[in-house]
């Protein structure tokens, strides 16, 4: 079914808007793939906050036009899906992931900001740490020497304890 002007609008409208607040795009084909996976891939990319449509290339270019990611336009060809994330290992992870179970699902390029990334480097962003785990390390890394150094405090008062313990046991 035809889109008329104002759906085709609405949609670069809304795909601008994701893309202007966006830090990753990856492209996939999906050529051969079945609805239910399809609908699995909408499921988990959903759960993960990253953006997943199937769209026309065409409208897509009008949105990518003139923003940082305007290099991908020449690498829209085909039936093609569209992951654009704020957190670029969160789009890389999932769509890969899926793609390691299913071999119609393929990804093409990618892009962060102005650099356009190829499949190779997008398995590699995928094996990265989510942001909430590298701010857990982080943070268990900043809290690390605190930590150590009140068990440090604490300990002067226990050995007295202990002391005084072993005095009262001998009498």
């Amino acid at each position: 079914m035809s889109l008329n002007l104002d759906e085709k609008k609405a949609i670069v409208a809304e795909v601008s808007a994701q893309v202007a607040k966006a830090q990753a795009i990856i492209i996939a084909e999906y050529r051969g793939m079945e609805v239910g996976q399809m609908t699995k891939l909408r499921a988990k990319t959903r759960e993960s906050g990253v953006y997943f449509r199937v769209i026309k290339n065409s409208l897509v270019r009008r949105a990518v036009a003139d923003t940082p990611y305007a290099e991908l336009a020449k690498h829209m060809v085909g039936p093609l899906a569209y992951g654009i994330s704020t957190d670029p290992v969160a789009a890389a992870k999932v769509l890969h992931e899926f793609s390691k179970d299913n071999e119609k699902f393929v990804i093409k390029v990618g892009a962060m900001g102005e650099q356009v990334i190829s499949r190779n480097d997008i398995s590699a962003l995928a094996a990265l740490p989510s942001r909430d785990e590298l701010l857990s390390k982080l943070l268990g890394t900043m809290q690390a020497p605190v930590a150590k150094f009140v068990q440090t405090l604490n300990e002067v008062p226990a050995r007295f304890v202990r002391g005084l313990a072993m005095v009262r046991d001998n009498k």
